[in-house]
């Protein structure tokens, strides 16, 4: 068994996003099959079109988001939730005026992030 506060975990800033920063609550030294992390983007922050190896459950804790998965985009609020199948471009931004906060829950498999030049 595992307990601890999300207070005493911390914070790592996400290197290619923009006022984003990420603190993983359960990792691979934790549990065998999957890794949960929560994300915070301060209003107007981000992260921008990447894809990644595996895929991502999330949850939205709070503020407003606008998502984009593949050619959708979604504006997201408190409890809704997505599903980002591996290997779909997606980025975030945040909406303001509060944070945009996510619980993202990933397999505990080798990732790959690939940032993915925006269409001219």
């Amino acid at each position: 068994m595992s307990h601890k506060h999300v207070r005493d975990i911390p914070a790592q800033t996400v290197k290619a996003g923009t006022g984003a920063q990420m603190q993983v609550l359960i990792g691979s030294d934790q549990g065998p099959h999957f890794a949960m992390r929560r994300f915070v983007m301060d209003p107007g922050g981000g992260m921008p079109l990447h894809t990644n190896a595996v895929e991502h459950e999330q949850y939205v804790l709070g503020g407003r988001g606008r998502v984009t998965i593949g050619d959708q985009v979604v504006e997201v609020t408190r409890d809704d939730v997505l599903y980002i199948p591996a290997g779909v471009p997606h980025s975030y931004d945040s909406l303001g005026p509060e944070p945009f906060e996510f619980i993202c829950v990933v397999p505990n498999q080798p990732d790959r992030i690939e940032l993915v030049e925006p269409a001219c």
